[in-house]
């Protein structure tokens, strides 16, 4: 017998889980809907989000242009021809990398809102 995998919602969940017991980092803000409503913060600022079935994440873009170049990630693209420079999303096949993606991304914004 052989485990599913899990779905992109259960990934998500499992990362939300983990990263929430990290100092600063809510779930969500209060009265919120629609986009972003259920994206990991860190002192107020969004790190991750579930879009679809795609893991959002902010990181440098120097990082960001590595890993599209690679071929890991896509740019977030919120509308045909625009993408937002500071941003990736991955795939849900690509579960693996989610927690790690998401943990470069909390450290990168939590370590911005420092400056």
């Amino acid at each position: 017998m052989s485990l599913s995998p899990m779905t992109p919602d259960e990934q998500y969940a499992t990362g939300v889980e983990a990263l929430v017991a990290e100092p600063a980092v809510t779930l969500g803000s209060p009265g919120r809907k629609g986009f972003g409503s259920s994206a990991l913060q860190v002192n107020g600022k969004i790190f991750v989000m579930l879009v679809g079935d795609r893991l959002v994440v902010k990181l440098p873009r120097a990082r960001v242009d590595t890993l599209v170049d690679a071929g890991e990630t896509e740019r977030l693209g919120p509308a045909p021809g625009r993408v937002m420079k500071g941003w990736v999303t991955v795939d849900g096949a690509s579960g693996e990398c989610w927690l790690p993606l998401a943990r470069e991304a909390l450290a990168f914004v939590g370590l911005a809102g420092e400056r």
